[in-house]
C-alpha cells in the first residue's frame, strides 16, 4: 500500500445510501478504501483523513506486503490470500506489473484501464453502485501480446472489515434448494464452487458475511452474489494480515479460456450488498436493482396452471382441453402445456430434441389447444428443454456430432448419461440454429406467450471442438450460447417470456435472468419446503419473478398432506399459479380456488411492487413474511408454521415497514380456510372482522399471535385508514 501521500486522486462512489472510495496510488491498480455507508460529500483533505484513520502506519513507514489489497489482488503486490488473477503462457504463470493508463468516473461509476506492456496483457475493471446501492464489478482481460496465454480465473472482490465475524453459505439437493449454513468466520483462503455445468441445487448461491449471526432487520451484512448460470468459486480470505475479502468469479476448467493475440475475457458480473438492516437490507439492495432493469417484467404476473403434475406424460388431447376450460373457469390467466407433447415422447428417455408436435398423441396437432386456450382468454405457454438431447431421437440419429461429451464421437449408451441425458451443443453453429428454427416455427404458428425453458442434467466432461479444431472444455462457451439463443428468440417473438427451470431451482441466478423472465424456485410443490426455499431465493429475486404454485394433497414431491389454506398463503408469497389436476377437485375445493385466484388478482400489485420484510421471531417454528407497498399505506403477512411452536402463547409479531404516523385496519383474509390454532388462546383481535390500529402499536409492539398448529398459516391484509393523532 502506498502511503496518501503518494496517492494521486481519489474516486468517490455514490448511491442510494453506499459508498465505494477507491485510492488511485502512483504504481498499481486502485485500492477500495471502503465500501459500506454513504459518507457524504468528502474533500481531498477529507479522503487523506479517511485513508489515515484507516490505515496501519503513516509516512514515511512502508509495509514489505501490501494489506489493502487492490481491486485485483495477487502476489506480486505480496497479496498472501488466493490471487484474483492466474493466467499462464507456455504453462509458466505469469506476475502482470500493472500500470494504469486510464480511469474514467462518474457519480456512481469507475472504469479503470491497466497495461503489462512487458506480458502484453490489457485490464479493465468496471465498478458501478446500481439503482438501490448495489454494487457491480466485472473486469475484462485482453491479450495484446504476440503469445496465447490461459485464463485460469479471474475473480471479483471487495473488503469487509473484520467486525464481519460470520459467514453464511448455502447448499441444498433437488426439492430443497438454498440451505443456508452459517459458521464462525473460518482462518484463511475458502473457497466454494460448483462443478455441475449449471449453477446446481447445492449452488452457493450467496455469500454472505456479518456481524454476528445474520438477522432479518437488524445488524450489518455484506453479500456476494455471481450473475452466472454455470460453473463458479466463491471465495472469502480472512488472513491474518490484510483485509478480509469477499468476492466470486466463474470456475473455468484448464484451457478453456484460451486467448489468442488480440482475444479477451470477460468476466461475469460479481453484485455486491451491503446492509445495516440484516438480511431484508441485502434484499432491498437486489430487488431495487432487478425491478430498474429496462427488461423487467411490469405487466400483472398471471396466475398460472402448469399441466405437469395434472397428466405427466399421459397427454390426452380432449382432457387437456377439459382442463383449460376448468382452469379458465376458476380464474386461470395462464395456461401451459409441460413435458410429453412433441414427438416420441411416452416417457423421459425419448425425444428430446425433436421439438416436433407427436402427431400420433395429437393428431391435429397442438393448433385447437392453442386456439382454445388464447379464446378463453388466457395465454398458452410450452414446454421445452432446448440444451438436451435424447440417443433415442431423430436429431441424435442424424447429427450424433451435437452431442456435447467427453469425445467427439457420439457417447455410447452405457456411457455417462444424466436421467437418461445427453447435452446438445449449442455452441456448434448448425445445432443452435436447428434449436432455434424449430422453437422459432411453433411460437409463431400457436402464438405462444411462454416458453418453461428446463435444464434437467448436469454436464460432464464437456468437450467443445472449437473452430480452430482444437478440443477445450466446453461449459463456458455453451452457457454463453444458450444465453444467446434464448435472447434471440425473446428478441424475434416481441412479449414472448421465459421461465428458467433447471429441475426445479438449480439455474436461478442473475445471469439466466438478464435473458429470462422468471424462475421456477423448486420442483417441490410441499409447503413446508416452500416456505424456506422462497424465503431464500427472495434474498436476491423479488417475489414476482418466483414461480410459486398450489399443488395438491399429498404433495407428490414429499407425500406429505397439508391444508389448501397452507399452500394458498404459501403460494401467494411470489408469482402464483398451480400445478394440480383441477379436475379432480371437489366442489368445496373449486369454490376455495376460485377464492385463492381472486385474492392473488387483488394483491398481487402490493406483493409484487412492495418492500418485503421477515420479523426476527424467536421460536423457530414461525415464518412471518410480509410486503409492505412503496408508500407504506398497505401490507400483506403470512404467519406461517413449519412445526409445533414451542410455547403454549406464542409471541407478538411486529409488522415491520409500516408507517408509525398512520392508523391501519387490520383483518385475516380467511376466503381459503381458516388456519387452525389451540382453543383458548385466541387473540382479541382475530375475533373481530376487522380492527383498526396505530402503525406505532403495529411496528412497535406487534400483535399478539395464536397457538398456530403445525403446517397452518394466517393470511393478513394491512390497509392505512387514516393519519393517526
Amino acid at each position: 500500500m502506498k502511503d496518501f501521500d503518494e496517492v494521486t486522486s481519489w474516486s468517490v462512489l455514490r448511491r442510494d445510501g453506499v459508498a465505494v472510495v477507491v485510492a488511485h496510488p502512483e504504481v498499481g491498480l486502485p485500492l477500495v478504501l471502503h465500501w459500506g455507508a454513504d459518507l457524504g460529500e468528502l474533500s481531498s483533505a477529507d479522503l487523506q483523513a479517511l485513508d489515515l484513520a484507516t490505515s496501519r502506519q503513516t509516512a514515511p513507514g512502508t509495509l514489505d506486503a501490501a494489506w489493502r489489497p487492490s481491486l485485483l489482488p495477487q502476489e506480486s503486490d505480496g497479496w498472501a490470500g488466493r490471487p484474483g488473477l492466474l493466467v499462464v503462457s507456455d504453462g509458466v504463470p505469469l506476475y502482470p506489473r500493472w500500470t494504469v493508463t486510464e480511469a474514467e468516473r462518474a457519480t456512481a461509476e469507475l472504469v479503470v484501464t491497466a497495461r503489462d506492456s512487458v506480458l502484453g496483457l490489457t485490464l479493465r475493471s468496471y465498478l458501478e453502485i446500481g439503482p438501490g446501492g448495489l454494487v457491480l464489478l466485472r473486469h475484462e482481460l485482453t491479450n495484446d501480446g504476440s503469445a496465447v496465454v490461459d485464463v485460469h480465473w479471474l475473480e471479483a472482490m471487495l473488503p469487509v472489515p473484520r467486525s464481519a465475524d460470520h459467514l453464511t453459505q448455502f447448499t441444498g439437493r433437488w426439492s430443497r434448494e438454498k440451505v443456508p449454513v452459517t459458521t464462525a468466520m473460518p482462518a484463511g483462503s475458502t473457497v466454494r464452487q460448483t462443478r455441475r455445468g449449471r449453477s446446481g441445487h447445492d449452488a452457493p448461491w450467496v455469500t454472505l458475511a456479518s456481524s454476528g449471526t445474520p438477522r432479518n432487520r437488524t445488524g450489518e451484512v455484506w453479500a456476494t452474489h455471481l450473475g452466472w448460470s454455470a460453473d463458479v468459486t466463491h471465495r472469502v480470505d480472512h488472513l491474518t494480515e490484510h483485509a478480509t475479502l469477499l468476492g466470486a468469479g466463474e470456475l473455468v476448467r484448464p484451457g478453456e479460456i484460451h486467448l489468442s493475440p488480440g482475444e479477451s475475457y470477460r468476466t461475469p458480473v460479481a453484485y455486491f450488498a451491503w446492509s445495516p438492516t440484516g438480511l431484508d437490507g441485502v434484499s432491498d439492495r437486489f430487488h431495487a436493482w432487478m425491478r430498474a432493469r429496462p427488461q423487467h417484467v411490469t405487466s400483472p404476473r398471471p396466475l398460472v396452471l402448469n399441466t405437469w403434475e395434472a397428466v405427466y406424460f399421459d397427454h390426452s388431447p380432449a382432457k387437456l382441453e377439459r382442463l383449460a376450460r376448468r382452469a379458465a373457469a376458476v380464474g386461470v390467466e395462464r395456461f401451459v402445456l409441460d413435458d410429453g407433447w412433441f414427438h416420441s415422447r411416452r416417457d423421459d428417455t425419448t425425444g428430446l430434441g425433436d421439438w416436433v408436435v407427436d402427431r400420433d398423441v395429437w393428431p391435429e396437432g397442438l393448433d385447437p389447444l392453442a386456439g382454445l386456450v388464447h379464446e378463453l382468454g388466457m395465454q398458452f405457454g410450452l414446454w421445452f428443454e432446448p440444451e438436451m438431447v435424447n440417443l433415442d431421437s431423430d436429431l441424435a440419429r442424424a447429427h450424433p456430432d451435437w452431442i456435447l461429451s467427453n469425445t467427439a464421437a457420439v457417447p455410447s449408451p452405457d456411457g455417462l448419461s444424466f436421467r437418461t441425458q445427453y447435452v446438445l451443443n449449442l455452441a456448434n453453429p448448425d445445432a443452435w440454429e436447428h434449436v432455434r428454427g424449430q422453437i422459432s416455427a411453433l411460437v409463431t404458428q400457436l402464438g405462444i406467450d411462454f416458453i418453461k425453458w428446463d435444464h434437467n442434467r448436469d454436464l460432464a466432461e464437456p468437450v467443445h471442438i472449437g473452430s480452430d479444431g482444437v478440443s477445450r472444455p466446453g461449459t463456458h462457451v455453451q452457457t454463453l450460447a444458450a444465453y444467446a439463443l434464448i435472447a434471440r428468440l425473446k428478441a424475434d417473438h416481441p412479449g414472448l417470456e421465459i421461465e428458467s427451470c433447471s429441475s426445479g431451482g438449480g439455474r436461478t441466478d442473475l445471469g439466466i435472468l438478464e435473458v429470462t423472465d422468471r424462475v421456477w424456485a423448486s420442483d417441490s410443490n410441499d409447503p413446508l419446503e416452500r416456505q424456506d426455499i422462497q424465503r431464500w431465493t427472495s434474498l436476491v429475486l423479488p417475489p414476482e419473478l418466483i414461480g410459486a404454485h398450489v399443488g395438491p394433497s399429498p404433495t407428490h414431491s414429499s407425500g406429505r398432506t397439508t391444508d389448501l389454506s397452507y399452500r394458498v398463503a404459501t403460494a401467494l408469497q411470489g408469482h402464483a399459479g398451480f400445478e394440480w389436476d383441477l379436475l379432480a377437485c371437489t366442489e368445496d375445493e373449486l369454490v376455495a380456488v376460485a377464492a385463492y385466484a381472486a385474492i392473488y388478482k387483488e394483491l398481487r400489485s402490493l406483493v409484487h411492487t412492495g418492500t418485503v420484510v421477515h420479523a426476527d421471531t424467536v421460536d423457530p417454528a414461525l415464518r412471518v413474511t410480509g410486503f409492505v407497498s412503496p408508500d407504506r399505506t398497505a401490507g400483506m403477512w403470512t404467519v406461517a408454521t413449519v412445526a409445533s411452536p414451542q410455547d403454549a402463547l406464542t409471541e407478538r409479531v411486529r409488522l415491520d415497514g409500516l408507517d408509525p404516523a398512520l392508523r391501519y385496519s387490520v383483518q385475516v383474509r380467511d376466503e381459503v380456510g381458516t388456519a387452525k390454532w389451540l382453543g383458548g388462546v385466541t387473540p382479541g383481535w382475530l375475533g373481530k372482522e376487522a380492527i383498526d390500529i396505530p402503525g406505532s402499536v403495529l411496528t412497535g409492539v406487534g400483535l399478539q399471535l395464536p397457538t398456530l398448529w403445525p403446517m397452518q398459516a394466517l393470511i393478513i391484509q394491512v390497509t392505512a385508514t387514516t393519519a393517526a393523532e
